[in-house]
């Protein structure tokens, strides 16, 4: 019997989630409340559309001339695409048939390391893993929950050897200091399956999403970092021998 996902929304033609062109698919639900997030609208358990696998591979088979001439693929994201582990799973394996690249997007937040998070992975060819904060308090002031299942996940996956690309959202008063950065930096340095960081500029590009919803965007008077600010953060990285791009 084939299963079901439930799902926000497809992107055909995404370019910011992976290598290449990315046929992205956002699964409905998340357990985080970042305060910076710019898919408000996914957050929902009970929102968006059911799917199932055959259907979805007929869309990203549509497109299979884009993925295949950028070096691209799909990306499973959110929401959060781990709390589906057997759709995405499916899913993976689906596209692992016809030789399309899989990539899962995700903050980590797995609740307990069932046989379908294996499966997950073994049919993921890159995760990239969000990690938000390193200091626990901080985690929780920007996401309302701890980051202990994110880190515990972070060292599953350099356990797996799975190629990782973390990802960072620099925001100012939050995640721009040095300090913060130095933290994750040495965190991740013994991890030999990270490949890259990615340090993601916070922007305001989900605010009409927060205040469609009649949210408050908590984040009205924080600008994006500047330039300066971005490469100081990549310096730390960077002087830890540790590749970090923006």
């Amino acid at each position: 019997m084939a299963t079901t996902g439930h799902i926000h929304s497809v992107e055909s033609f995404g370019t910011v989630d992976g290598p290449g062109i990315r046929f992205i698919t956002f699964l409905q639900g998340c357990l985080m409340r970042c305060q910076y997030c710019h898919n408000r609208d996914t957050w929902d358990l009970d929102g968006g559309k059911d799917i199932e696998v055959e259907e979805l591979m007929e869309q990203v088979l549509s497109y299979r001339s884009f993925l295949d001439a950028s070096n691209g693929g799909v990306t499973a994201s959110g929401g959060e695409a781990i709390l589906q582990p057997e759709f995405v799973a499916e899913w993976f394996a689906a596209c692992k048939k016809e030789g399309i690249h899989t990539c899962l997007d995700t903050n980590g937040f797995v609740r307990k390391y069932t046989k379908a998070i294996d499966d997950m992975l073994d049919n993921t060819d890159l995760v990239m893993l969000d990690i938000k904060q390193m200091d626990d308090d901080k985690h929780i002031l920007l996401t309302k929950v701890s980051n202990h299942r994110t880190l515990q996940f972070a060292e599953y996956l350099a356990k797996r050897q799975q190629p990782t690309w973390v990802r960072y959202v620099v925001v100012g008063g939050y995640t721009d200091d040095i300090e913060s950065a130095q933290k994750l930096a040495d965190f991740i340095k013994p991890m030999k399956n990270v490949e890259k960081v990615e340090l993601l500029p916070y922007h305001e590009l989900g605010k009409h999403k927060w205040e469609a919803l009649g949210d408050h965007y908590q984040l009205d008077a924080i600008s994006p970092p500047s330039k300066e600010t971005m490469e100081e953060v990549k310096k730390v990285f960077i002087d830890m021998g540790i590749n970090a791009v923006y």
